[in-house]
């Protein structure tokens, strides 16, 4: 180390043996004290990701928790259509509001920044990835105990960004039972450890239908592996979520907090504990 050293590694040239790793981490926003983050993120798209992101949040927020939404899925929100929001952010001198639901769940997404929810967000990977990034840094989330990140499919730019950039506490990986699904999941669980973000648990979506009449459970999508894949990966199966025409048109009709929580009672517990 030299003499003159000002302990600031980032502004320093010099590599001596005393160089500190310098974090990507961005700085919270100062009106934010986020507790836990916690990233939902799947392999690939239509496996339900921001259903079961908002879900989650509803679940934690019934629990008492006071409960927060990133929606990191820039191109593809659905996560205010979910909670019937459109245009509630509130702006000042300090930064952006988020728009709170009816059960009082703190939501941020892009759609509720444009002037018309269909226009389409045609934008590169480093923009989206920076907008993202400026969720976390100027959005005054206020006091929260736990937020819900809902990532965009794959492992591209805006996951990566997620996880240098935000605190993640851990990763939940969804899923359904097709056999491709479970290759990517796999890519999913493998880039979350290799950014050193303990996976959590997995929540497969789709898992079966269940007769309204008879009451027999259906495999539409084939047979579950989760169980075989999850103890390969040495993560746990969090819930299994049935097929459940109800929670399409809550969701449509914007009333997910209307919504039966209780098959991811446990997987919140479990990740929220």
């Amino acid at each position: 180390m030299s003499e003159t050293c000002s302990g600031n590694c980032s502004a320093c040239g010099e590599n001596c043996a005393d160089r500190k790793e310098e974090s990507l981490l961005a700085e919270q926003n100062q009106f934010s004290d986020v507790k836990k983050v916690i990233a939902v993120m799947s392999g690939k798209g239509g496996v339900g990701k921001s259903t079961v992101t908002s879900l989650l949040a509803v679940a934690a927020s019934r629990m008492g928790l006071k409960t927060a939404i990133l929606d990191a899925d820039v191109t593809g929100p659905s996560i205010p259509k979910a909670f019937g929001l459109q245009g509630d952010v509130k702006t000042d001198g300090y930064g952006l509001y988020p728009a709170k639901t009816a059960g009082g769940i703190e939501v941020m997404s892009i759609n509720l920044l444009l002037p018309d929810r269909e226009s389409p967000v045609v934008w590169r990977g480093p923009i989206i990835g920076g907008t993202v990034k400026q969720f976390w840094t100027d959005v005054c989330w206020g006091d929260i105990d736990c937020m819900f990140v809902d990532m965009p499919p794959g492992t591209g730019d805006v996951p990566l960004t997620v996880f240098q950039s935000l605190p993640v506490t851990g990763a939940v990986v969804v899923t359904s039972p097709q056999d491709l699904v479970t290759l990517i999941v796999k890519k999913a669980v493998n880039m979350a450890k290799m950014m050193n973000i303990p996976v959590l648990g997995a929540v497969e979506n789709y898992s079966y239908y269940e007769c309204p009449d008879c009451g027999k459970k259906h495999a539409i999508f084939g047979e579950s592996k989760l169980d075989a894949v999850a103890a390969s990966m040495e993560i746990p199966v969090l819930a299994r979520l049935p097929i459940d025409p109800k929670l399409a048109a809550l969701c449509d009709a914007g009333e997910m907090e209307q919504a039966d929580t209780a098959p991811l009672a446990e997987a919140v517990k479990a990740i929220v504990g």
